[in-house]
């Protein structure tokens, strides 16, 4: 569908691949069905039990309900047992104070309501031939039950809500420390969707916990947000991210570096902040990002008529709404043009419908891929993470 391009030079990592043919489906703009992790069909796929963080409460890094927060923490070996990557799961967000109520009665607002175990596959698999630079690394999905991408740093006494999703984040990063993190020769944090922006928004942070001899990058799986026109002319994520800053009082807690110039609602979209960032970072996504186009480019409220489901949820389009969409990926590889251009960065956008690549065995690492033919996900993930990537044309 559109020309491949892989680049170790003056720049990053730079691929533009139609490699990835995930499919997803979501509910219409069902703020909980981020995809995490769970789905996998293979039977034999590892189940991890969580972990509470008890002492997480003294410090008031607590879920929306005010319960402990929670991770599911899988122990490398060999040559993997310093290294160490960290997962921050998605979700959506919730913008109002009833979204956040809502939110307490589910797995994304308390911990009494967790799953006690995940799977863990694709990045997080443990086999060597579904994960081969990572499989024996110790690995951690963070549960995420803040609403705002770990992110908040405020409480709403009336609504009886705590906001605390920046304090969880350290709270559960300082428990990891003690359990062994802080001897890692190398880490990797990333997430996926609403995880995959709280892995831009931390990225920094979870450097500053390391000595400068680990080596740390960060990798963001479907979480760059496009802050883009809907099929109505409007700006629905905008209108959604707006009520997530002002419910969750992100305004203080939003890189300064953003905040400074332009309003903190649009500091929360990754375009307008990537080029901050000093850590590494790797930006993965879909240029037709399957929940993106349904409810942010084409929601509901933006179609009233419904003429946008098929294309949306089942990827079916006309010829002028793939005309749309073509310009929404043009839209993304212009975002994302100066970032790419900063050698420790890098950047892998799929022409596949999909949201969340790297979680996903099928997209991750398929069991068919040929060598030599496409440079799958792991591959080009790895090459970057452990800069082996020279100059090569695919």
């Amino acid at each position: 569908m559109n020309a491949v391009l892989w680049s170790w030079s003056l720049a990053g990592l730079i691929i533009f691949s139609n490699l990835a043919n995930g499919v997803m489906g979501f509910g219409e703009m069902d703020m909980f069905n981020d995809y995490n992790g769970t789905n996998e069909d293979n039977a034999n796929v590892l189940m991890v039990g969580l972990t509470l963080v008890q002492a997480a409460a003294a410090k008031g890094a607590v879920c929306l309900d005010g319960s402990v927060p929670g991770y599911h923490l899988y122990r490398g070996y060999g040559s993997g047992a310093n290294n160490w990557i960290i997962q921050l799961q998605g979700g959506a967000w919730c913008d109002s104070i009833q979204n956040c109520q809502g939110r307490k009665w589910s797995g994304f607002g308390s911990s009494t309501k967790m799953e006690k175990q995940l799977a863990f596959s694709g990045i997080l698999s443990d086999k060597a031939a579904e994960n081969p630079d990572f499989y024996n690394w110790n690995k951690v999905k963070v549960r995420y039950c803040d609403g705002a991408s770990f992110s908040g740093d405020s409480e709403n006494k009336a609504a009886q809500l705590q906001v605390r999703g920046k304090r969880i984040f350290l709270a559960v990063m300082e428990d990891l420390m003690g359990k062994g993190m802080r001897q890692a020769k190398q880490a990797l944090l990333n997430g996926c969707s609403a995880g995959g922006l709280s892995a831009i928004l931390r990225c920094d942070d979870f450097k500053s916990l390391f000595p400068p001899s680990t080596k740390v990058k960060c990798m963001s799986d479907a979480g760059f947000f496009l802050d883009a026109v809907d099929v109505a002319g409007g700006h629905t994520l905008r209108r959604m991210y707006s009520g997530v800053v002002n419910t969750q009082g992100l305004q203080n807690t939003l890189p300064s570096t953003c905040t400074s110039h332009i309003h903190p609602t649009l500091c929360f979209f990754p375009q307008y902040i990537i080029n901050q960032v000093k850590t590494p970072l790797f930006i993965l996504n879909s240029g037709f990002d399957a929940w993106q186009i349904g409810n942010s480019l084409a929601p509901p409220s933006a179609d009233p008529s419904g003429s946008w489901h098929d294309c949306s949820f089942s990827f079916r389009c006309t010829p002028s709404q793939k005309k749309f969409l073509e310009g929404f990926k043009m839209s993304m590889l212009n975002a994302v043009k100066t970032f790419s251009m900063f050698r420790k960065n890098g950047v892998l956008i799929t022409s596949g419908w999909a949201h969340c690549q790297a979680e996903r065995q099928d997209t991750w690492f398929p069991q068919n891929s040929q060598a030599g033919k496409d440079k799958g996900i792991a591959v080009a993930v790895g090459d970057w993470y452990f800069e082996r990537a020279k100059k090569e044309k695919l």
